[in-house]
């Protein structure tokens, strides 16, 4: 291959990043800017939460069908088209009057993010090979660290030197440069097997990942069984006592195993199929999503808690905020240097080891120094060490599932370890919320009663603090009459902030147990000499990879 072309594809790399780190700091952005939409449009809790989650539900309910799409019809046409609707909707957000609007462009924005993504990673793992591929997904799961702490230093400063509309208007100018870059940079690539889609999968998969993301978000606000708050819409009102949280994990359930006799079926057939279970008698891809999803659950936690937890309780503003967290930033982007230098000397698989007992070790750290009236300053080396564990776990683990994937059949193994990773960040997302909350509620009404708080008063102290995610303690310090209130009010949001840390490091620590299913053959394949050729641990899989996608 000529220096031009390789030149060519470092490049295409860049923008490959840049669009990675488009809809990464989307869904960090907002966190620091809600109070600031809250503020202006002045929309309810619920409408809060479905500003900051419709945005997963929608990402986490396509990303199979895209990666698949982007395998028949082509991988950068598919990334460029995302690019524009995530721009589009971006443009919409920044405008929106309501809350309503806003809610509806942030589910346009997740069916964006959801063909850039996979697509993003199949061009990867179809555009390089051995020792560049392991420095490729260094870069790329280091950018999506980095930009996760970024995101919330941007939204602040943009957010507090403007306004929060801004926060989704940088988008536009990145989504110009990423069209452009990709245009000029990335070649086209697509499988030679130009097969019908299997529109039947795609809705079956559609149908299980929705309802199963709406009930993980949906659970603490509903119900997990019965009816906690009574769901509404318009001038229509939930009938049942039964919450419909188990209802949407049963509709999840049964089209799960439609989905699976439904492709196993088609595959008898010999015809196409959504989602290729033949790859899942890879071992690499088998047990490296499972090891995906419970690395997931606790890897982004810290992210979600800790900017409420400095505005409304430390009282930070969004761009104090941002700041602090950029030590995180920082740690990741030095993960990349340090994975590109390990590559082809330490198995991959021992780098995300090694990462996620960083990450380990930091969130217990910060876990360790939440408090009400906690310093800064002991937080920013173990942020640091966060960081560089999220820079090594991502990317490291990526190149793990896919390492053994033939490139033909690269845009359904992204799609679906992406899948993996936001169904288990969703699942994380839920759970920490709960805990947080739950925490929370549970230390204030117990410090409200010793105060001999009446029952009534307690329970609308605790469900202001509760429902606006902290941000009434601000409130309650105003007044001289609630000041001691607000002083237990912050100090069970602490204590619900380091629940959820901890909560976080339980899961990585389970993460890490999980990743010793994950042998280092795939890496050593992956870096061995016949680099080029593909490799499965299925024979069917290897000669179904000889119809590869011709790189140019």
């Amino acid at each position: 291959m000529s220096r031009n072309n390789a030149a060519r594809r470092w490049a295409g790399l860049v923008f490959i990043s840049i669009a990675v780190s488009l809809i990464i700091v989307d869904s960090t952005i907002v966190n620091v800017a809600v109070p600031s939409i809250v503020e202006e449009l002045a929309i309810s809790s619920t409408e809060v939460q479905w500003v900051q989650e419709a945005y997963t539900l929608v990402f986490a309910s396509f990303l199979l069908v895209f990666g698949s799409l982007a395998d028949r019809f082509g991988r950068r046409r598919l990334l460029l088209l995302g690019v524009v609707i995530f721009a589009a909707a971006s443009i919409a957000a920044s405008l929106a009057p309501t809350g309503g609007l806003l809610i509806l462009s942030r589910l346009v924005q997740g069916v964006g993010g959801a063909m850039i993504l996979p697509t993003t990673l199949s061009i990867i793992n179809a555009t390089f090979r051995g020792r560049e591929r392991g420095i490729a997904f260094a870069v790329w799961g280091s950018t999506i660290g980095g930009m996760a702490a970024v995101g919330p230093l941007l939204g602040g400063w943009l957010t507090t030197a403007f306004s929060w509309r801004w926060a989704f208007g940088i988008n536009i100018p990145l989504g110009v440069i990423i069209v452009i870059g990709v245009v000029l940079t990335v070649a086209e690539s697509r499988s030679e097997r130009a097969e019908r889609i299997d529109g039947v999968g795609a809705l079956l998969s559609v149908l299980t990942m929705a309802p199963l993301v709406f009930g993980l978000i949906e659970g603490r606000t509903y119900g997990w069984w019965t009816v906690d708050t009574v769901p509404t819409l318009g001038g229509w009102t939930w009938p049942l006592d039964l919450s419909p949280v188990p209802l949407a994990f049963a509709v999840a359930l049964i089209a799960l195993v439609a989905f699976i006799a439904w492709g196993l079926h088609r595959q008898r057939l010999g015809r196409s199929t959504l989602l290729a279970f033949d790859l899942f008698r890879i071992t690499s891809f088998r047990n490296g999503n499972i090891a995906a999803a419970v690395v997931s659950l606790g890897e982004f936690g810290i992210i979600l808690t800790l900017p409420l937890w400095l505005q409304f309780v430390v009282g930070f503003d969004a761009l104090q905020t941002g700041l602090l967290l950029l030590s995180l930033a920082v740690g990741s982007f030095v993960a990349s240097g340090v994975a590109g230098a390990l590559s082809g000397k330490v198995a991959p698989v021992w780098v995300v080891r090694g990462g996620l007992l960083a990450e380990i070790v930091g969130v217990a750290g910060v876990a360790l120094t939440i408090g009400p009236d906690a310093a800064w300053g002991p937080l920013v080396p173990f942020l640091f060490v966060y960081g560089l564990g999220v820079g090594l776990a991502t990317a490291q683990l990526t190149g793990v599932v896919l390492a053994e994937v033939p490139p033909a059949a690269s845009g359904q193994a992204s799609g679906t370890q992406s899948t993996s990773r936001q169904l288990g960040a969703a699942l994380g997302v839920a759970i920490l919320g709960t805990v947080l909350f739950s925490t929370t509620a549970g230390v204030l009404a117990s410090a409200l009663d010793d105060r001999g708080v009446s029952a009534a008063e307690r329970d609308q102290v605790v469900s202001q603090v509760v429902d606006s995610a902290g941000a009434a303690i601000a409130g309650l310090e105003q007044s001289p009459e609630t000041q001691d209130v607000a002083s237990d009010a912050r100090a069970a949001f602490s204590d619900g902030t380091r629940a959820a840390a901890f909560t976080a490091a339980a899961f990585l620590t389970l993460g890490l147990a999980s990743t010793l299913t994950l042998g280092a053959g795939a890496s050593r394949r992956e870096e061995g000499e016949d680099a080029d050729a593909p490799s499965s641990d299925n024979p069917a899989e290897g000669r179904r990879a000889g119809a590869t996608d011709p790189q140019t």
